[in-house]
């Protein structure tokens, strides 16, 4: 088999690609599983329906070219939350073939992502829209992120503020595994800064710090990926592309 990634774990990769309101193209349910189908049809939303089958089949593509093997060959399935065990809602994995890659999987309206890693990692996108941040923000933010989230201009700059953090957050606890279980007033992610922090994480059996990232997409949309802190307190390099 052969692994065309970096073998460096300082490096994590993202890709990105555009999808539709639908229907679903036929080459991307062709990849699914049937359970992937099935869920697939139990969207209400068109537009959703297509961003999970796309998310999916596009995952296996980019995949194959990593891992030398066909998309169809390419099994994905979660691994164990690590919070609770719960087989069924952890975080994505790759169950054949055998790989030491670790990925992330998200989508949004018209954008989904794929992260990929030698280490735990997480991605979140989001589509930019108007948010009821002033209600949102109790429940969602840090004091020091309401602070700053709210001072920016009302409009697009506080929406992208909150977005900053919303994704940020959301990057953190899917590379952690257990998702937006957690109470996200506990998660700092300290939004006054642009480039890479480190955020602290207190779930037992994962690391106790983070480090997310902001990624360079279209205006459209905000996004952020997150990998473990270096030890020596450098910031990994994170290398995006457009999957067409």
């Amino acid at each position: 088999m052969t692994l065309i990634l970096d073998t460096d774990t300082a490096v994590a990769h993202a890709w990105w690609w555009r999808t539709g309101d639908g229907p679903i193209a036929p080459s991307d349910l062709a990849l699914l599983s049937k359970d992937e189908r099935d869920r697939a049809a139990r969207f209400v939303h068109p537009g959703a329906a297509v961003g999970y089958a796309a998310a999916r089949a596009s995952t296996r593509r980019i995949l194959s070219t990593l891992l030398d093997v066909a998309p169809e060959e390419i099994g994905l399935g979660r691994r164990p939350c690590p919070g609770c065990g719960d087989p069924l809602h952890g975080p994505p994995t790759v169950l054949r073939p055998d790989t030491p890659l670790w990925i992330s999987i998200s989508h949004t309206g018209g954008c989904g992502m794929l992260a990929v890693a030698r280490v735990p990692v997480g991605v979140d996108v989001e589509f930019v829209r108007d948010f009821p941040v002033e209600e949102l923000a109790p429940s969602t933010l840090t004091e020091s992120e309401r602070q700053i989230v709210l001072r920016a201009e009302e409009g697009d700059a506080r929406t992208r503020a909150f977005l900053r953090c919303w994704t940020r957050k959301e990057a953190v606890l899917k590379a952690v595994g257990v998702g937006i279980t957690t109470d996200l007033r506990t998660v700092e992610t300290c939004p006054e800064s642009s480039r890479p922090v480190t955020v602290a994480t207190g779930v037992p059996g994962t690391p106790g710090s983070w480090t997310v990232a902001d990624l360079d997409m279209p205006g459209t949309w905000a996004a952020a990926l997150s990998v473990p802190a270096q030890t020596d307190g450098s910031h990994p390099e994170v290398r995006l592309h457009e999957h067409r």
